[in-house]
């Protein structure tokens, strides 16, 4: 531990750093944070952490055992590019009592299921590559009370604004180029009117964060609708990258004065954000996923996807964890709502990419999940679904080619679907989770805590709410 102190201490002493920031991820899924100054950071504080009160933590513990420590991983540290004289490092959560990992923090989660893998000796590591998708808005409003509610995002881009006389700031006049609705998909500037600022935030990632980024593009929807793409790594790792790229993303776009959401449908009549988030399983160094059969799998892959499929409704009350994620799941907006295996077809929730042949790229892409989800929840029950896939050998079904789109209401009835509101998605995983309570990665106590919380929080804050559009259906009935 004296080790792990000097390192912290040597990278806040020579970045002339003063304030160490501790983060870590409540259950729904998003960072808190607390500073300490210098003078703090030593060798208890890396062998027991920080107390802080629980309580006032979304999905963590009662008023009445609310003391919990906040320990600091070394190895997460880097220096802030966003706050002067500050290092930044993300943290695990543990119980003052037994000293144990706590059982609701989310990283506890994800290393768990790591662990798991293990133990099945199926693989020694996963691997996972999201696409983490976002909207970038010059401005933002929304209220709600009881005698009104109302949101308008805006944005110089956003086709809505072709007929004004001036853009945004009143003064210039309007220059067009913008991308329409569904057509986003790699204009080049002028109608791509981010591209410096996305490449401003990939420089972020990459040089003060060491995230490895392949790619940045705008994505399909008009409103600055963007992606951009890391490398693949393990779970716990890329779920770390997860949280530290929409701080980034979203920290860079407050300094340009721009902001930022992962709504997953903040548009009507325009496609929605996802998180497509390829995954496979290795075995010292070598890749499981390649194979002779469909699509060049491997029959683990096969039965991994299987998994996937069986208990594909149970994971989106984690992977698409809002009642927004399913105004998403519609048909017409390449938001897949079918639960099938498909090559190259990006209308199918298990989708395998053909981009390239050689073993380490055979992966599965499952597009279902939005980038509102707890990514250590989401990749740790991905990977409890497919391992259980491989141990009970489930079939995927017959793949299918076509445009999933397309077919008729009949059609479509044939296959299993995914669900179509957070209530039912909560229900399937109350019906469906035995497979995450393996190897003790998920607990029951932890399943029950998220339920209830998005069934208050989510389900029931917007059931009993007027919708503005009830005004126009129903005023005058």
């Amino acid at each position: 531990m004296a080790n792990e102190s000097a390192e912290i201490l040597k990278l806040m002493k020579d970045n002339n750093c003063d304030i160490l920031d501790l983060k870590f991820t409540d259950l729904p899924g998003t960072w808190q944070h607390f500073s300490i100054p210098i003078s703090e950071v030593d060798d208890s504080l890396i062998s027991n952490g920080a107390g802080f009160d629980g309580s006032s933590i979304r999905g963590f513990q009662s008023i009445e055992e609310s003391d919990m420590l906040i320990v600091p991983d070394p190895t997460t540290a880097v220096v802030d590019p966003f706050f002067k004289g500050t290092v930044s490092c993300i943290a695990d959560i543990k119980d003052p009592t037994s000293g144990d990992n706590y059982s609701r923090d989310p990283r506890n989660i994800a290393r768990k299921a790591e662990n798991y893998l293990k133990s099945t000796g199926i693989g020694t590591e996963s691997l996972w590559g999201p696409e983490v998708e976002f909207f970038i808005f010059d401005s933002v409003r929304f209220s709600y009370g009881s005698n009104h509610s109302f949101h308008e995002v805006n944005t110089d881009e956003g086709i809505w604004n072709s007929g004004n006389e001036f853009m945004l700031d009143g003064v210039t006049l309007n220059k067009g180029s913008r991308p329409p609705h569904k057509g986003g998909y790699f204009p080049a500037p002028p109608i791509d009117t981010a591209h410096d600022l996305r490449s401003e935030m990939v420089r972020t990632l990459v040089n003060d964060f060491g995230i490895r980024i392949e790619a940045q593009h705008h994505e399909v929807a008009t409103g600055g609708q963007a992606e951009i793409d890391m490398r693949f790594g393990p779970l716990l790792e890329t779920a770390d990258k997860v949280m530290t790229y929409k701080y980034a993303v979203r920290n860079v776009a407050a300094k340009n004065g721009k902001t930022v959401t992962f709504m997953p449908k903040p548009l009507f009549e325009d496609n929605g954000t996802g998180m497509h988030t390829h995954q496979s399983i290795w075995i010292d160094g070598v890749p499981l996923f390649a194979g002779d059969q469909y699509a060049g799998l491997s029959e683990l892959a096969l039965h991994y996807i299987g998994g996937l499929i069986k208990h594909g409704k149970a994971l989106m009350a984690l992977a698409a964890p809002t009642t927004n994620s399913y105004k998403r799941l519609t048909p017409g907006f390449e938001a897949p709502t079918i639960l099938a295996l498909s090559a190259r077809n990006r209308s199918a929730a298990c989708r395998i990419p053909m981009y390239f042949n050689n073993p380490e790229a055979k992966r599965v892409e499952f597009r279902s999940a939005d980038p509102t989800c707890n990514p250590y929840l989401t990749f740790a029950a991905m990977l409890m679904a497919g391992l259980d896939g491989i141990e009970n050998e489930y079939s995927p079904g017959e793949p299918l080619s076509q445009d999933l789109f397309e077919l008729s209401a009949e059609e479509t009835s044939k296959f299993p679907q995914v669900p179509g509101s957070l209530e039912e998605a909560l229900q399937a995983l109350e019906d469906d989770h035995d497979f995450l309570l393996k190897g003790g990665v998920f607990t029951e106590d932890v399943i029950k805590t998220w339920i209830d919380f998005k069934r208050q929080n989510d389900v029931d804050a917007i059931r009993l709410r007027p919708h503005p559009y009830e005004f126009f259906l129903s005023f005058d009935a």
